[in-house]
C-alpha cells in the first residue's frame, strides 16, 4: 500500500486567495490531496472568526487545479438536503473529474454550537446518523466517493456504505482500536486520518512555531522526519492517506514540507 499525504486548506478567513494559492502550490508540487472544512464560523479564543462556504470554494478549486485529489473534511450532512449535498459533489466532479473525494459527517460539539447561532437545529444523534446515511447513498449515487468521518461506534455501518473512514484528531491507539472496529464490519473502507501538525524546517523551528501561534495539546511538531515518524504507527494500522492540518494553514511553505513528510513515510 502506498501512503497518500494531504493537506487542509485555510477555510476560517474572509480573503480565498491564500486558499487558492496553496491548493495551486499542491497542485504543482505534486502532493496528493487538499482538504476543505465546513463550517459556518470559527469560534476561536480571540474572537469568531468567518468561515468559506465549502461548496463554492471546492469549485474554486477543482477548476483551478488538475492533479491533486480535493476533498471534504467533512462536509456536515445535516446542512444541506442529501439531493442538494450530492449535486454539490458531482459538481465538481464535472469540473475535476475522478479527483474529487467527498468526505461526510454527522456533526460534533463545535457544530452544535454554530446550528445555534444561526437557529438551525442540530438534531438528536438519531436524526443526524440518519441524515448522514441518506447523505451518504446520494453523494454515492453521484458517482462520488465517500469517506464517512467521525468516531461514534454507530457510525461503523453507515461507513458499511461508503468508500472509506476518516478519524480527525485521535492518537495512535485509539486510531488503531477504531480502525480495527471498522475494518471488522467494513473490510474494504479506506481508513484514513486528519489532524493538526505544526511544521518546520528542523524541530526547534517547529518547536518554536508551535509555541508563538499556540498549539493545542495533541498536535504533532517537528520537522518531516519528526512528523513522518510520529504519523508510521497511524500507516502501520492500516492508514493509506494522512492528511495534515497546519496550524498555520495560510502559510505556503507547509505544502514542501508535507511532500517531505509523505517521503519519509514511503521510505
Amino acid at each position: 500500500m502506498t501512503i497518500r499525504v494531504g493537506i487542509t486548506l485555510p477555510s476560517f478567513r474572509d480573503d480565498p486567495d491564500p486558499t487558492i494559492a496553496i491548493a495551486r502550490a499542491a497542485d504543482d508540487a505534486g502532493l496528493d490531496g487538499v482538504f476543505l472544512f465546513d463550517h459556518i464560523f470559527r469560534a476561536a479564543r480571540t474572537g469568531d472568526r468567518p468561515a468559506l462556504e465549502l461548496a463554492a470554494v471546492l469549485g474554486a478549486v477543482a477548476a483551478e487545479t488538475s492533479r491533486v485529489a480535493i476533498g471534504s473534511l467533512v462536509a456536515r450532512a445535516t446542512l444541506r438536503p442529501p439531493a442538494v449535498l450530492a449535486n454539490v459533489f458531482a459538481s465538481a466532479r464535472r469540473i475535476a473529474g475522478e479527483r474529487v473525494i467527498a468526505g461526510i459527517g454527522a456533526g460534533d460539539s463545535e457544530s452544535r454550537g454554530e446550528n445555534e447561532s444561526f437557529g438551525l437545529r442540530f438534531g438528536t444523534l438519531d436524526e443526524r446518523l440518519a441524515a448522514l446515511e441518506a447523505a451518504v447513498l446520494a453523494v454515492r449515487a453521484a458517482g462520488v466517493p465517500v469517506w464517512v468521518g467521525g468516531a461514534h461506534r454507530r457510525l461503523v455501518p453507515i461507513v458499511a456504505l461508503a468508500d472509506g473512514w476518516n478519524r480527525w484528531g485521535a492518537d495512535t491507539e485509539r486510531f488503531a482500536t477504531e480502525a480495527a472496529r471498522v475494518r471488522a464490519m467494513a473490510p474494504d473502507a479506506a481508513l484514513t486520518w486528519g489532524g493538526l501538525v505544526v511544521l518546520g524546517a528542523d524541530d526547534a523551528t517547529a518547536r518554536e512555531k508551535a509555541e508563538r501561534l499556540g498549539a493545542s495539546p495533541g498536535t504533532i511538531v517537528g520537522a518531516p522526519a519528526t512528523v513522518a515518524a510520529a504519523l508510521a504507527p497511524y500507516v502501520d494500522a492500516g492508514a493509506s492517506w494522512v492528511v495534515l492540518g497546519p496550524v498555520d494553514s495560510s502559510d505556503p511553505g507547509n505544502v514542501a514540507l508535507a511532500c517531505e513528510v509523505r517521503e519519509q513515510l514511503r521510505g
